[in-house]
C-alpha cells in the first residue's frame, strides 16, 4: 500500500514560519524570567540545583535565539540556508547543559559543592509551574517543525522538553529535601538528563529529529516506526 504526502504550499510555510517565530519569542521570554527567579532562589537558599536550572534556562535561550535567527528570514530558501548552523548552536547548547549538570551532580553526590541547601518555596513553585507551561510550548513547536520539515525547530523543541524533565526533577529534588532530607535524589535523576541531553545533543549536531516531506509516492509506514525516527509520514528519513 502507497500513501502520497505533499510539502506544504508556500502559503502554509509562511504560516507554519510565523506561528514558530511566535512560540520561539515565548520561550525566549518564559525563559529569561524562569532564569532570573531560579538563579535568585538558589543564591539565597544556597540551592545548586536551583541555581543550575536557572543556568539551563540560560542556554535554552541561546538556542531559541538561534532558532529565532533563523526565522527572521522571510525567504524559505534562505530559512533552509541557516539550518545546518542553527542546528550547530542547539547541539553545542545541548553538550554545554549535559557537561554543566553532570559536574553539579558529581560535586553534589561527592560532597565537594556548596552547603547544604534550605528549603526554597518560590523554587518548588517555579518548578511546578515550569513543569505545567513547557510541555504545551515544546508540543506545538514540534508540531509545527514536523509539518514545515524543520530539523532546528524540532531540535529546540526537543530542548524546551529536555527544561519539562528538569523541572520534574528540580520539583522532586526540593521537595524531598524540604520533607525527607532526600539530598541525592536530584543529583542521581539529573545525571540521567545529562545523558538524555548528550543524546539529543548528538541527533541535532548529526541534523536528525526531522525531514523535509517528500512530495513524491512513500510506502505506508507504522505509528511506532514514525515515532522511532521522530519523522511525520513521508519523510524521507524514514525511508
Amino acid at each position: 500500500m502507497t500513501a502520497i504526502y505533499l510539502a506544504p504550499s508556500p502559503a502554509r510555510r509562511e504560516e507554519l514560519a510565523r506561528r514558530i517565530r511566535l512560540l520561539v519569542a515565548a520561550t525566549i521570554i518564559y525563559n529569561v524570567i524562569e532564569a532570573v527567579v531560579a538563579i535568585t532562589a538558589g543564591a539565597l537558599a544556597s540551592s545548586t540545583a536551583l541555581v543550575g536550572f536557572g543556568l539551563d534556562s540560560v542556554i535554552e535561550v541561546s538556542s531559541a535565539a538561534a532558532v529565532a535567527w533563523q526565522f527572521s528570514a522571510r525567504e524559505h530558501a534562505v530559512r533552509e540556508a541557516r539550518e545546518k548552523a542553527t542546528l550547530r548552536i542547539i547541539a553545542v547548547s545541548f553538550f554545554a547543559l549535559a557537561a554543566y549538570v553532570s559536574v553539579d551532580a558529581v560535586r553534589a553526590l561527592t560532597g565537594a559543592g556548596a552547603g547544604e541547601a534550605e528549603r526554597s518555596l518560590p523554587g518548588i513553585v517555579l518548578a511546578a509551574l515550569s513543569l505545567a507551561v513547557m510541555p504545551f510550548l515544546s508540543a506545538a513547536q514540534r508540531r509545527a517543525g514536523r509539518e514545515l520539515g524543520s530539523a532546528s525547530a524540532v531540535a529546540d523543541s526537543r530542548q524546551t522538553l529536555l527544561c519539562t524533565y528538569l523541572s520534574a526533577v528540580l520539583l522532586a529534588g526540593l521537595v524531598l529535601n524540604a520533607t525527607l532530607g532526600w539530598s541525592w535524589a536530584d543529583p542521581i535523576a539529573a545525571l540521567v538528563i545529562a545523558a538524555i541531553a548528550v543524546k539529543e545533543g548528538r541527533d541535532a549536531w548529526q541534523g536528525k529529529g526531522c525531514c523535509a516531506p517528500s512530495a513524491t509516492t512513500a510506502p505506508a509506514t507504522g505509528a511506532e516506526a514514525d515515532e522511532a525516527c521522530d519523522c511525520r509520514p513521508g519523510c524521507a528519513c524514514c525511508h
